[in-house]
C-alpha cells in the first residue's frame, strides 16, 4: 500500500494501491478522509505543458490525459447477477515475488452482455476477485447513470472525454507557472497548486 500526499489544503494523505498498470494505463484504488470529495472534480483531459530541458527553441511539449473517477461503493440495490459475469484468472506481475508471479492472482472480470471488461492484478486471487467484481459493478453503474444523463442531454461528453488536446478541463503549465481550470475559469499559480495552496 502506497501513501499519496496530495495537493489539498492541510496535504491530506490518502492510501493508495494501484489495481492495474499497463502502458498507457493505469487504475489506482484511493482511500482516506474525504478522499470522494477530493477527486470528484478531476474526471476529464487534463493537458500539461513544458519546455524539456534539451528544448533549444523553446518550442513547448504537451501531454494529455484522461481521468476517470468511480465510487466502488455503489448502491447495494444495483447488483450484477453472477451468471453475467466472466471471470478469468491469469499470473500476476509486478512486485511481490516469486509467489506472485507464479500463481493466477490476476483476475479479468468481463459483463458479458456489454462487453465492459475490467483487470484488477493484486496479490491474492480472492483480493482481486473480490475488487474486479466490485470496479465491474461500479462502472456499469456510472456507465448507466450517464446514459441516463445523456437521454435528457445528448450533447453531453463521455466522462473522459475524446482524449483530444482541445477536449480538456485542466491545463497545467510550467513555462508560465499556471493551472488554468477551464470550467470555472480559474487560474493558480502551479508552484502552490502543487504544495495544496489553492
Amino acid at each position: 500500500m502506497l501513501q499519496l500526499i496530495c495537493a489539498w489544503p492541510g496535504r491530506r494523505v490518502f492510501d493508495a494501491e494501484i489495481l492495474d498498470e499497463r502502458p498507457g494505463f493505469i487504475s489506482v484504488i484511493i482511500t482516506g478522509n474525504k478522499a470522494q470529495a477530493l477527486f470528484k472534480d478531476e474526471p476529464g483531459g487534463h493537458r500539461y505543458q513544458r519546455i524539456p530541458p534539451t528544448e533549444k527553441r523553446g518550442r513547448v511539449q504537451t501531454s494529455t490525459i484522461t481521468v476517470a473517477v468511480m465510487n466502488p461503493n455503489t448502491p447495494t440495490s444495483f447488483q450484477i447477477p453472477e451468471s453475467e459475469i466472466d471471470i478469468r484468472a491469469s499470473r500476476g506481475s509486478g512486485p511481490g515475488g516469486q509467489h506472485r508471479n507464479k500463481t493466477e492472482s490476476c483476475i479479468t472480470a468481463t459483463h458479458k452482455p456489454t462487453g465492459v471488461t475490467v483487470r484488477v492484478d493484486m496479490r491474492s486471487q480472492f483480493q482481486s476477485r473480490s475488487m474486479a467484481v466490485k470496479i465491474l459493478t461500479a462502472r456499469l453503474f456510472s456507465e448507466n447513470v450517464e446514459s441516463l444523463r445523456n437521454k435528457r442531454d445528448s450533447s453531453r461528453r463521455d466522462q473522459v472525454g475524446t482524449g483530444m488536446r482541445g477536449d480538456k478541463v485542466r491545463t497545467y503549465r510550467t513555462q508560465d507557472d499556471r493551472v488554468t481550470d477551464h470550467r470555472t475559469g480559474r487560474i493558480w499559480k502551479l508552484s502552490k497548486w502543487v504544495r495544496g495552496e489553492w
